[in-house]
């Protein structure tokens, strides 16, 4: 209640510099070009989900490394052994076990041989252990006399690593062929590549230009000999057979006698001659000079063009081609000559990417989605504004002005961090508008509590904002906690989700303390009251004595049905599992004319032969969803599938809106993570709460929180909701809020608990949930403020995720009223008597002393 100029200046500080950060969000690029050079102008970064584009995860083909160097190293070792020390051999190779087998012709050449294959020992860099070298092979002998190469588990690690790091930089490259803004490329792991392109629809053009390889070789064709021929005598030493873009295969020199790295350019071209489509190229100048000597000396020989394995030509040298360039002729449109003299500019990716993970959302409907959320969050926002008038009065004007700047700095943070806004980030703002008026309820309802108590106006102030304080720390931090796991054990969107409800939770610390403390004091030194009228409406009037303990033992006898209910239905029952966790392809489409036949779309789809195909209705009558089952020949087999659903669709006026492609691999990563994540939640919570209170009430609030999560997981089986990543973002976040309800009562039957040690424990619980039951209600009711205009305006790809909020913080609200004080009871939580709080008393000042 003291003024502090200090404290008026911070908050104006920092008022003033979150409508800056936050002001750019809202003005077009026009205006904000024209403003000074100091004002802020970074903005948040709008997800795929907002303004539609296409999220690729890719992950390094272990297998395919593993044969290609198997490859290398028996070209190598054939060459060091057979040319160099002129020791002959025959090598066979065991990809089972990562190794090549080396059998002498001369058997007393072993001593020569086994130094010369040493020196094709290549040891890695590896910053995991300081730079220090990792050998990539291991050598040794079979009993039966055969030299071994074995690629070491490290080896093949460390070189995936640094494969990984070097395809980021020609995805890069390859990214800005395409003229494409801002595109977000990310390593995830030693494994995997994370690319976004805001703004590009066109996901299998995406995919082809990033994922293909193209390795361009060039190889001299074996003379004399067809592949045909070849496959039945047998190949002849270090040649080797490919198939050829024009059909049937090719039989060439295994040995590279120019490789793709030579090449300084490459366009897309018209062969006049021809009348078709060619792609151009140029060689550097040792190159040119390599390719001269090439085409001088096999005038007359077929030269093979290979790109990743497949030979798109392979014409005759009629004369030597001196000027180091030449041109690529095939099966190309304009399109695909156009799309291979990018990938032939941007250089070969060192290794071979599969996309485990595909999202594509169209523009249209992102800017639904952006109307969606923008909806739910207005109406939100309006009705807790309203609601805390109503119900406070100018206590309500206090708070709203509080959250309404912790809106804007949550915008600020978003902007000042670059961080990006998904629709689940949306969903995550307009639930901390539900929850961020919490701390102002209980601020307030503590204040009434001290005048009751005879304290006057300024004595309850003080008190209210001092005694809430302790609670209001707890109770933000358990939900903060699941946000930080949420954060780090989710990813795109989740992540997004995480973010904004962990900034929302932060600035609510704030505001809702520092901002009302300070609106209070200032219209206190204006007003001088005699009395503080605080609230003006309540659904629940003062000194209830409901006896919750004596109904107790029919409504934990009914939680025990309910949830071996359930249970039950998850067990027989089972969930509608997204593809997030069951892997396959999803497409939403929309009915352009009218609304969707679903039935008629079954119809359309029911002879593709794509194994089982899932058809429902999905938000507006326009709109349709179809899962696709994972097919079982791999990416290439989905991505048939997915066209020949699309080419069924789009035949009859249906426009493809999003597709989510999962790997099965992926998949089982997602639901292993998100159990994981949901474990280390209430571990996490468990050990706060063991510090902070005592044992019984950690274990009391771990087991009504997995009451409430299996409640809400029952849910999802009965109801048959989707359940994806954004449901266990709901699981955790119902972690959170269903122990702030359960931490405001326990941190009531502490301070009892002291304040009333001669009063039987019931009686005493009862006491405490009744002194916070109106609290309880009103902070319950503007969290359904927010989650129900979700509901039902947030649009169908959040309805599963607020339903489950809305559902699970009801529940939520149950248990920690009426089941978590039986529980307390059972797990031995008593009063100390006065001999034991003068024993603890005498330790502590024991304790202090010896210090």
């Amino acid at each position: 209640m003291q003024h502090s100029p200090f404290r008026a200046a911070l908050i104006l500080l920092v008022a003033i510099a979150g409508i800056l950060f936050a002001v750019p969000n809202f003005l077009p690029k026009s205006t904000l070009d024209a403003l000074p050079g100091w004002f802020p102008k970074q903005g948040m970064v709008l997800g795929l989900d907002l303004q539609g584009g296409s999220h690729l995860l890719l992950e390094v083909d272990r297998e395919g490394i593993v044969r290609q160097r198997l490859s290398d190293v028996r070209r190598d070792a054939r060459n060091v052994l057979a040319n160099q020390n002129g020791i002959g051999n025959i090598i066979t190779t065991d990809e089972a076990r990562n190794a090549l087998y080396i059998e002498l012709t001369d058997p007393t050449q072993k001593p020569q041989a086994e130094t010369a294959i040493l020196g094709l020992q290549n040891s890695l860099s590896n910053t995991l252990f300081g730079g220090v070298g990792t050998d990539e092979f291991s050598f040794g002998e079979t009993p039966d006399g055969r030299l071994t190469i074995t690629l070491t588990p490290e080896g093949i690690t460390q070189r995936m690593s640094s494969l990984v790091a070097q395809s980021m930089e020609v995805i890069r490259s390859r990214i800005d062929e395409l003229g494409t803004t801002e595109p977000s490329i990310q390593r995830q792991g030693d494994t995997r590549v994370l690319v976004q392109v805001p703004g590009f629809g066109d996901s299998t053009r995406l995919k082809n230009i990033i994922s293909q390889t193209a390795r361009l070789t060039f190889h001299m064709v074996y003379p004399g000999m067809t592949a045909a021929q070849a496959e039945a005598q047998g190949l002849p030493a270090g040649t080797m057979i490919l198939p050829s873009q024009t059909g049937g295969s090719e039989l060439i020199y295994e040995d590279v006698a120019l490789g793709g790295e030579s090449l300084v350019d490459a366009q897309p071209a018209y062969d006049q001659q021809q009348g078709i489509p060619v792609v151009s190229f140029k060689f550097d100048t040792r190159g040119a000079i390599t390719f001269g000597e090439i085409t001088s000396r096999n005038v007359g020989q077929r030269f093979a063009i290979v790109l990743d394995n497949q030979v798109i030509t392979a014409p005759v040298i009629n004369q030597p081609i001196t000027g180091g360039s030449g041109q690529i002729s095939g099966s190309f449109t304009t399109a695909s000559a156009n799309d291979l003299a990018v990938l032939l500019r941007a250089g070969a990716l060192p290794a071979s990417l599969n996309v485990v993970e595909e999202r594509t959302v169209d523009a249209s409907l992102g800017a639904d989605s952006i109307q969606a959320g923008l909806t739910a969050g207005v109406i939100a926002a309006v009705l807790v504004l309203a609601f805390m008038v109503i119900a406070y009065g100018i206590w309500g004007v206090f708070a709203n002005v509080s959250l309404i700047l912790n809106i804007i700095l949550i915008f600020a943070a978003l902007s000042t961090l670059g961080a990006t806004l998904t629709l689940p980030g949306i969903a995550g703002i307009v639930l901390t508008i539900g929850m961020a008026v919490d701390a102002n309820v209980l601020i307030y309802e503590r204040m009434r509590e001290e005048q009751a108590a005879g304290k006057s106006p300024v004595q309850a102030i003080q008190a209210g904002f001092e005694r809430a304080w302790g609670t209001i720390i707890d109770s933000h931090l358990t939900q903060l906690v699941a946000a930080v796991v949420l954060y780090f054990m989710g990813s795109g969107p989740v992540q997004g989700f995480a973010v904004t409800l962990g900034l929302g939770i932060l600035t609510s610390l704030f505001t809702s303390y520092t901002v009302t403390s300070f609106q209070v004091g200032q219209w206190f030194r204006i007003v001088r009251p005699k009395v503080l009228k605080i609230q003006h409406f309540r659904f629940i009037p003062d000194g209830t004595k409901i006896p919750f303990m004596k109904i107790s033992r029919t409504v934990i006898a009914l939680s025990i049905v309910m949830t071996i209910v359930s249970i039950g239905a998850a067990y027989f029952k089972g969930f509608n599992f997204g593809i997030d966790f069951v892997g396959g392809t999803a497409i939403e489409v929309q009915h352009v004319g009218g609304p969707a036949d679903v039935g008629h779309v079954r119809s359309l789809l029911s002879d593709l032969d794509v194994g089982e195909i899932q058809i429902q209705g999905f938000g507006t009558p326009e709109d349709v969803l179809v899962r696709v089952q994972a097919q079982e020949g791999g990416r290439e087999a989905d991505q048939r599938a997915v066209t020949l659903v699309t080419d069924a669709l789009a035949a009859d006026n249906y426009e493809v809106r999003r597709t989510e492609a999962v790997s099965g691999t992926v998949s089982g990563e997602l639901a292993w993570t998100g159990t994981i994540a949901v474990i280390i939640s209430l571990a996490a919570i468990l050990i706060y709460i063991w510090v902070r209170f005592e044992w019984q009430f950690a274990m009391a609030a771990v087991t009504t929180t997995s009451h409430d999560l299996i409640m809400t997981i029952g849910l999802f089986a009965i109801a048959g909701l989707e359940f994806n990543l954004s449901s266990i973002a709901a699981v955790l976040t119902l972690v959170g809020i269903s122990l702030n309800e359960t931490v405001v009562i326990s941190d009531r039957i502490r301070e009892n608990l002291v304040k009333y040690r001669k009063m039987p424990l019931p009686e005493l619980i009862d006491l405490s949930i009744n002194q916070t039951i109106v609290r309880t209600s009103l902070t319950q009711f503007t969290l359904l403020l927010a989650l129900v205009p979700l509901v039902l305006f947030g649009g169908e790809s959040l309805r599963s995720f607020t339903i489950a909020m809305t559902f699970g913080s009801l529940v939520g609200m149950y248990s920690s009223i009426i089941i978590n004080g039986p529980i307390l009871i059972n797990f031995g939580l008593k009063q100390k008597t006065d001999a034991e709080l003068a024993a603890a008393k005498k330790e502590k000042s024991a304790d202090g002393a010896s210090v």
